[in-house]
């Protein structure tokens, strides 16, 4: 009995490991497919500001004003449009600048922005594989490096700041082959999910914690060809164990767990985020 007593005032009360109240997001590639799922996910869990930004300024005040409308935001809550190039270095130096007019801190960067290229192996272009690394692979880094002083400012040992990158399955296994090889996509997958390990051990004593996310496929505007070249969305569920392709509730249930206290002891982390995919296709 005492034992049992003892154990019971070891228990903790969680009412807020989920919640990001008050939380400042920023999320690159953001104004559509995984990125706006993600933010909505980092709105409707109490962040007081999300920060939009990808190239276009009218694509980034079209998500805005959808995220905006949102009827479960916290009073006051808001997401800002921001528009910038990540794989310019110049575009992301001017972004932090005005990402600091209106804020002194970030706690939460979700590093998105991301492209592929498909093209068979003899004829794949060099300047192709050139522009998939720069921006999946070169431009993460650039963005984590210019925001760690924002990212490190209010984050303690128990209120850690969080940087959540973008990866693929393409990184953890063979992605696409034949007349629409993706080389530098597969590459740069596999590279910036190592490179978040290496981020995970150098920002990790400055309170910043790094972690990838590894979807496999999602409707979206970038994997729609890939999707229709395998046969469509019913096919490629089939191949699925768990009988779908991914969800916007799916990543935002992931990118919140991973910007909140729930996640303060996960560092260095991939999570894959395909319904079991991956292993299926080691199947004999």
């Amino acid at each position: 009995m005492a034992t049992e007593a003892k154990a019971q005032t070891t228990l903790k009360d969680f009412p807020s490991i989920f919640s990001l109240t008050g939380k400042v997001a920023l999320v690159t590639g953001g104004s559509r497919g995984l990125g706006l799922h993600a933010a909505s996910g980092f709105l409707q869990a109490g962040c007081s500001k999300v920060y939009i930004t990808s190239r276009k300024a009218s694509a980034c005040a079209s998500a805005c004003e959808a995220l905006n409308a949102l009827p479960n935001l916290r009073p006051g809550a808001t997401a800002i449009p921001v528009p910038a190039d990540s794989a310019k270095i110049t575009d992301i130096e001017a972004l932090v600048t005005e990402v600091g007019k209106t804020t002194d801190h970030v706690d939460i960067l979700f590093a998105n922005a991301g492209a592929t290229w498909g093209e068979k192996f003899d004829t794949h272009p060099d300047g192709a594989f050139a522009k998939v690394m720069d921006l999946n692979v070169k431009s993460v880094f650039n963005t984590i490096r210019l925001f760690a002083p924002l990212l490190q400012k209010n984050a303690t040992l128990d209120d850690p700041s969080h940087i959540i990158v973008t990866a693929s399955v393409a990184g953890l296994a063979i992605g696409s082959t034949g007349n629409n090889a993706t080389f530098g996509y597969s590459a740069s997958k596999a590279a910036v999910i190592h490179l978040t390990r290496n981020l995970a051990v150098e920002l990790g004593p400055r309170h910043i914690l790094c972690n990838s996310i590894a979807p496999g496929f999602f409707p979206s505007k970038m994997a729609s060809g890939v999707i229709e070249m395998q046969g469509g969305e019913a096919v490629l569920a089939k191949e699925i164990p768990n009988g779908r392709l991914g969800r916007a509730e799916d990543i935002a249930g992931t990118v919140v767990y991973l910007a909140s206290r729930a996640s303060s002891h996960v560092n260095g982390a991939c999570i894959t985020l395909d319904g079991g995919s991956l292993w299926a296709r080691g199947r004999l």
